[in-house]
């Protein structure tokens, strides 16, 4: 039986909580931040939770889970 490759970009984009919630960061956080006001800019800087409907997608993309 062959292991089961980790999908990188998902390992990039995803982390798991000590718990086992799986965090993302948001979009929109990168680049053209100046006409974004500075309470939008610090929404965006935090994490937030997956969605429980697509817990099971990601899931099955990081097999032996995220590493970060």
């Amino acid at each position: 039986m062959p292991k089961i490759k980790t999908n990188k970009t998902a390992a990039k984009r995803f982390k798991q909580t000590s718990t086992g919630k799986l965090m993302h960061g948001h979009s929109y956080h990168n680049h053209l931040m100046i006409h974004k006001s500075p309470s939008q800019s610090r929404r965006l800087t935090t994490d937030s939770q997956l969605a429980p409907s697509m817990k099971h997608r990601v899931k099955r993309m990081l097999p032996n889970g995220v590493n970060h």
